[in-house]
């Protein structure tokens, strides 16, 4: 590319070289701010940990959680009566002598965590992307926002969508009217953390197909050649992270998966587009 149509920043960050122990520094500096923010938002996390408990992490708890609201909506419109959550029936209890102060300091850990990703991966992109070639940075512009949009959509849905489902089926399954369900708070914050950032992982889809479109790896005609088996895939992931047999509930979860699978291939045609048109420059040059 001409030097003319670089930005400052392009020129700045092509001209100047690196070496590798000085690539080290820069990125632990990356690692420490990142790191330091984190602990900015875990001590604030466990400044309001009552509420948080109380509120956030204890309301699919709650038969009045919104999502089961919405459930005994959706029954009534439906007529399927099963769909509506009345009951709840476990306890929530500490067998360890620290079990709950542990968990403060969990919870606020993985509170803190999901609230800084978004910067953590700010100081990630900013150490990669003088690496990048211009072509390369004007591709994956707004990848921070993206990445950060999609994580967020992801842990909502593992919360609000995901989680209830799994705790509705799994505290009222019984095999005997005389087991009584007792329930660990360290096995309970469990869940619901493994299946909110597990979620926004998940959500990430678009942006693997994009790195993998991007180095050749992954290409539109294969995710459509191979859809209904994705689709497949997507059902066995919807009944394995929502384990109960209602159908509703496994249609609500591989819907977002689905779309996101789509989502992914018109992401992979984009950079497959952009690579041909910079082959045909190349060419033309």
């Amino acid at each position: 590319m001409p030097l003319d149509q670089l930005t400052d920043e392009e020129i700045d960050s092509e001209g100047k070289e690196m070496s590798f122990l000085d690539h080290l520094e820069e990125l632990r500096w990356h690692i420490i701010r990142s790191a330091a923010a984190i602990l900015v938002f875990t001590i604030t996390a466990f400044i309001f940990i009552d509420d948080i408990f109380e509120y956030v992490l204890l309301g699919p708890a709650k038969t009045d959680f919104w999502t089961y609201r919405q459930m005994c909506k959706l029954a009534d419109l439906t007529g399927y009566a099963d769909l509506c959550v009345k009951t709840l029936t476990f306890k929530l209890q500490a067998l360890g002598l620290s079990d709950q102060f542990t968990m403060s300091l969990t919870s606020s850990f993985f509170v803190g965590l999901s609230f800084t990703f978004p910067y953590a991966f700010w100081e990630l992109w900013r150490f990669v992307k003088p690496g990048l070639r211009p072509v390369e940075r004007r591709a994956a512009r707004g990848a921070v926002f993206y990445v950060s949009l999609l994580f967020g959509l992801g842990v909502l849905f593992g919360y609000y969508i995901v989680s209830p489902l799994a705790i509705n089926f799994l505290v009222n399954y019984t095999l005997s009217s005389k087991i009584e369900n007792n329930i660990d708070i360290t096995s309970y914050i469990s869940v619901i953390v493994t299946l909110a950032l597990g979620c926004g992982l998940i959500f990430q889809m678009p942006i693997v197909a994009f790195v993998l479109s991007k180095v050749g790896v992954l290409t539109p005609a294969f995710m459509r050649e191979y859809r209904k088996h994705a689709w497949i895939v997507i059902l066995v992931v919807a009944g394995i992270i929502t384990p109960s047999p209602d159908i509703y509930s496994q249609v609500l979860v591989a819907l977002p998966l689905a779309l996101l699978y789509e989502v992914s291939i018109v992401v992979s045609g984009r950079v497959q587009r952009m690579r041909e048109e910079d082959r045909k420059e190349l060419m033309n040059s």
